[in-house]
């Protein structure tokens, strides 16, 4: 490998992280900021052409396992039907609409390579999602159904993708043989990745070492991706259960393994994003100049109304499928007496925005008359999302008066009272140690103990205007570290008890579980 190629190889990433560093300083929109990078320094670094294997082997699998364990099983479960509705409904709208937009404005196109279009731009990334839902402070709610429909979406977009390339390529495929293929995927994918889920916390529950465990997770993504998509399952779905599994199982696992995995994966994602961001405006010189420019207004005529076409199937969509059930179904107005705000159904009407997996797809489809245009149209749709409604999201957001003030002290409420459980609990173990008689225990020793239990508590409750707590305390003992470690694991039982019981919630869980794994860290180091 010669020294021109280690440059080029170098620059994409050097870039890409440079431009993150500048937009974080700022508080500006990295991926935003990102893909206008990407689009100016095209025609200079045309060179870079997608490669689709390399997004659907080496970025998309790390990518949709970080999202999936720092997402919530329970809140995930909670949303199921609107996640369904949109991951697998809307996708299957959209890829309809879409092809039939394309097959209108392209009548001696391929049917199938109108339809495969579709397919290839209906569902929003992932990746995009939630960088821009992380941002912008969305409410809950909103966030866990954005987040559940790009984790899922991915699925069903390639399922339906693969049939009409199948039909470009001349093979017969009915109806029944598409729902067949898409039943097979998802089922597959579900049934491999719940198996390896199993396999997996059980390995982790034996290495009991935070390095080793965490190598181990870092390699997951990557290892369960090839098993499903080795026997033709969704790869897509068996990352996202493993990932949904380990992170519901974490809160259950050691400190060192839970302080190292938050560094880990918010440094991958980091890192990828920033590059998967700018790869897509890196692609606009090799789309652009391949096609005739002879009668410029036919493509971008055409690269408009493709663009209207996917933001408009999503707003039609959207509404009727958030109220219609609720009108249809006794059980859907029982289990949700509250009908969702209607800025929160605009928000997720206008939410989205595709990313590189559509451009990856775009990329892989075979050589056919039109391939240059349907390359050109995938990526205008997804400039076009990123940049429109990934600029316009913050100022709709502001306009509607969106707040996640009430849900900030709902959580600080429930905290409190869950840390009050958590030290009444640790209090109790402390005096039954006492009771059994614990070698070298000394009054000192348990005094700084309960001062410390109650000054925690005390602090969750001063978030809400209560008192304050006692002065620090002294270097402990080794003594004192022992017991402590030991009221630190009787907590920890009772956060993610209150958690399985829906008490609190997995964002207020992760925050007091960060603050006792950093206590017992700091226990261990002494």
């Amino acid at each position: 490998m010669n020294q021109a190629t280690v440059v080029q190889l170098l620059a994409v990433p050097v870039v890409a992280v440079a431009v993150a560093a500048v937009a974080r300083r700022r508080g500006w929109s990295a991926p935003l900021l990102l893909v206008v990078a990407g689009l100016m320094f095209s025609p200079f670094m045309s060179a870079y052409r997608l490669d689709h294997e390399l997004v659907l082997l080496v970025f998309l699998p790390p990518l949709l396992y970080s999202a999936a364990i720092d997402s919530s099983y329970l809140r995930l479960k909670a949303v199921r039907r609107p996640v369904i509705l949109l991951s697998v409904g809307l996708v299957l709208f959209s890829t309809l609409v879409i092809g039939w937009v394309a097959h209108l404005l392209l009548p001696d196109l391929h049917p199938a390579a109108a339809f495969a279009l579709g397919a290839i731009v209906a569902p929003p990334d992932a990746v995009a999602a939630v960088a821009v839902a992380r941002r912008l402070g969305l409410p809950r709610k909103v966030v866990t159904i954005l987040v559940g429909e790009s984790l899922f979406n991915d699925a069903t977009a390639l399922t339906a993708y693969r049939v009409a390339v199948a039909a470009i390529l001349g093979e017969t495929v009915t109806w029944l043989d598409a729902v067949g293929r898409f039943a097979y995927a998802a089922a597959g994918g579900v049934v491999i990745g719940l198996a390896l889920a199993w396999l997996l916390i059980r390995v982790i529950r034996m290495l009991k070492d935070a390095l080793i465990e965490n190598t181990v997770l870092l390699l997951t993504p990557f290892a369960v991706y090839l098993a499903a998509e080795a026997v033709h399952a969704s790869g897509v779905v068996s990352v996202v259960i493993v990932g949904i599994a380990v992170g519901h199982r974490l809160p259950r696992g050691g400190f060192g393994t839970r302080l190292m995995s938050g560094v880990i994966w918010r440094i991958v994602d980091l890192f990828l994003e920033s590059i998967v961001f700018l790869l897509i405006g890196l692609q606009m010189w090799p789309i652009v100049s391949a096609l005739d420019w002879s009668d410029p207004w036919k493509p971008i005529t055409m690269a408009l109304a493709v663009f209207a076409a996917a933001v408009v199937a999503r707003i039609v969509w959207v509404v009727p499928a958030t109220y219609l059930p609720r009108i249809l179904s006794p059980g859907v107005r029982r289990n949700e007496p509250d009908p969702p705000p209607w800025q929160n159904v605009v928000i997720v009407g206008w939410a989205g925005m595709r990313g590189v997996v559509s451009l990856a797809a775009a990329f892989a489809l075979p050589d056919f008359p039109g391939r240059d245009m349907l390359l050109f149209l995938t990526f205008t749709v997804v400039i076009g999302t990123l940049l429109v409604q990934g600029l316009s999201f913050p100022w709709l957001i502001r306009r509607l008066r969106v707040s996640t003030e009430q849900e900030t002290f709902a959580d600080d409420l429930a905290e409190a009272a869950a840390q009050q459980a958590a030290a009444r609990a640790a209090l109790a173990r402390l005096e039954e140690m006492v009771a059994e008689g614990v070698d070298e225990i000394h009054q000192e020793v348990v005094e700084q103990l309960r001062l410390r239990t109650e000054r925690r508590t005390l602090t969750a409750w001063e978030r809400l205007g209560g008192g304050t707590g006692p002065e620090g305390e002294q270097t402990p003992s080794a003594v004192y570290r022992r017991l402590r470690r030991e009221m630190l694991t009787v907590e920890r039982e009772v956060f993610v008890r209150l958690r399985d019981e829906r008490r609190i919630d997995d964002e207020v869980l992760r925050r007091v579980m960060q603050e006792l794994d950093f206590e017992e860290a700091t226990l261990v180091r002494g």
